[in-house]
């Protein structure tokens, strides 16, 4: 298709650009909400003809040469705009050759309103449907199964529907929330693969929702996620979002930085990195390096001055690092007998061995600014069990209003939060919400999708990156850039201020992803190379 036609086709719709401006998203209840204002203010079964039109612009746009296109369709409204799509290309593309079929599930009498008419609709248009797929192969096929109020595992005809709708090799345009992922949370209710065989996009209608950048939510939909209101956005003003995508991925900011012209490098920040554990004399895994690529990333940055301090002897700490000789290594004894923790950010836990824990109460009854990741975050466990009140550590840090900073995984999050990795994917706002509230520091739980919350906040869904970031080191890259945006900050810092830099340092690092164009993947440390 040519440009100007496709542009033409999509342009009442927005691609949603994973480093773009932050975004609202709203959960089920509030997308219904909306959906019933527009409905109440609106002549009868308009948003489901602009629904349906919406779809039917993009299937053509997207596939423009299809002729045998199957719709998927449930029993309500999502099914609805499924109908109503049919009945439009079939309208349009049926005097080219095209045939449309709609394979309808649930009973015809449970429909709402507003699906029942495009049911009809379609009937008497002469769209043909049934319980099954036709025998013919599709080259286009329309999800509208099961969309927004999926919340409990697919059984059935529905799980076998579905099924076949994973496996089909032919483009799939899924119509506001893929069958089978929860809306709200992500979380991927059936038993067939989340990642489909064949290409597919997805076309949010109304809201954007939380489940789509989450969890499952990225590898359901596909190559790429469009959204269109409908002409409706003024209806969700009075409505708090149950999250926001990431801010842009523009820090750092390069010209900013050219700019201060009298600026130094203590004002860029300080940073100090606590890890590296070196390699056990009679032998074993050293994980120096670790500290040595959050570090790296941290001077990559925008850090004024980066310090390494090693759980090791001064005599086993290397005189330099080579690859990024502005580092400054020493030993952890060295650092806290200078005092580094009081004054820079502490990036602590990168490969730093069971050489955290007893380091771990003088950083949190000490340092003003901490960034707790990997081991920093495993040595939590024993030293709140040598506390008489655990909680009193994150709540005197949080009076003092000093800033700390957990980056866990979601094994590492089901630790602390005393529940299975199972619980914490299932429900990633929640566990970070709850992560957050538990020990009033910014969290920033890692996974696709990373859900950055804080205390009493909505929390961002990072909508950057992709699958080139899972290989060793990543982690302690982020942890690297998350202390380098917190230092760069030094006065009138709040505490959403401090969720939004991380928040910025999240998105970042995913955009660093985003921008490999070799021909093999990247190692962590060429993302900062």
């Amino acid at each position: 298709m040519k440009r100007k036609t496709f542009e033409l086709y999509t342009a009442l719709m927005q691609r949603i650009d994973p480093l773009g401006p932050s975004l609202p998203l709203y959960d089920s209840q509030a997308s219904r909400a909306i959906e019933q204002r527009a409905a109440a203010r609106l002549p009868p079964h308009t948003l489901m003809e602009r629904a349906g039109q919406a779809v039917a612009r993009l299937a053509r746009a997207w596939q423009p040469h299809a002729r045998a296109i199957v719709v998927l369709a449930g029993s309500g409204n999502n099914g609805g705009d499924g109908w109503r799509a049919a009945t439009l290309l079939q309208r349009t593309l049926g005097p080219l050759g095209a045939h449309v079929h709609v394979w309808s599930l649930g009973a015809a009498e449970r429909q709402p309103p507003d699906a029942r008419w495009a049911r009809e609709a379609a009937t008497a248009a002469g769209i043909t449907h049934g319980a099954a797929p036709p025998p013919w192969p599709p080259d286009l096929v329309i999800d509208a199964l099961l969309g927004l109020g999926l919340s409990r595992p697919v059984e059935g005809p529905w799980a076998r529907a579905l099924d076949w709708l994973q496996h089909c090799p032919a483009p799939t345009l899924c119509v506001d929330v893929p069958s089978g992922l929860d809306a709200d949370s992500g979380r991927w209710w059936a038993a067939a693969p989340v990642r489909p065989r064949g290409p597919r996009i997805t076309l949010a209608l109304l809201t954007l929702k939380p489940g789509l950048f989450t969890g499952a939510g990225r590898a359901a939909c596909g190559e790429a996620l469009w959204f269109d209101d409908l002409g409706v956005a003024s209806g969700a003003d009075d409505l708090a979002p149950r999250a926001w995508t990431t801010p842009s991925a523009h820090w750092p900011d390069v010209a900013a930085l050219r700019a201060a012209h009298d600026s130094h490098k203590g004002a860029r920040g300080d940073v100090l990195v606590l890890g590296g554990q070196p390699a056990p004399a009679g032998g074993g895994v050293g994980m120096t390096g670790a500290a040595i690529l959050a570090a790296r990333a941290a001077l990559r940055a925008g850090a004024g001055r980066v310090w390494v301090a090693l759980p090791a002897a001064a005599s086993y700490i290397p005189a330099f690092d080579a690859g990024a000789p502005a580092l400054m290594l020493r030993s952890g004894d060295a650092a806290f007998a200078d005092a580094l923790h009081t004054r820079a950010v502490v990036v602590a836990g990168c490969g730093g061995g069971a050489a955290m824990a007893p380091w771990l109460p003088r950083l949190l009854q000490e340092a003003p600014r901490l960034v707790l990741d990997a081991d920093a975050l495993n040595a939590l466990g024993p030293v709140a069990a040598t506390q008489a009140s655990p909680d009193t550590i994150w709540q005197t840090r949080a009076q003092r209003g000093w800033t700390t900073v957990l980056t866990p995984h979601p094994a590492e999050a089901a630790r602390l939060l005393g529940c299975d990795t199972a619980a914490v994917q299932a429900h990633r706002l929640h566990a970070a919400e709850a992560l957050a509230q538990r020990l009033q520091a910014v969290v920033a739980l890692k996974g696709s999708g990373t859900v950055v919350a804080a205390p009493d906040a909505t929390p961002y869904v990072n909508t950057s990156g992709d699958g080139l970031l899972a290989t060793a080191g990543t982690g302690d890259v982020l942890a690297g850039l998350i202390g380098a945006r917190l230092a760069a900050e030094t006065d009138g810092r709040t505490p959403e201020m401090e969720q939004r830099m991380v928040a910025e340092a999240v998105a970042a690092h995913g955009a660093l992803a985003q921008a490999w164009k070799r021909a093999w993947p990247p190692a962590a440390n060429d993302l900062i190379a």
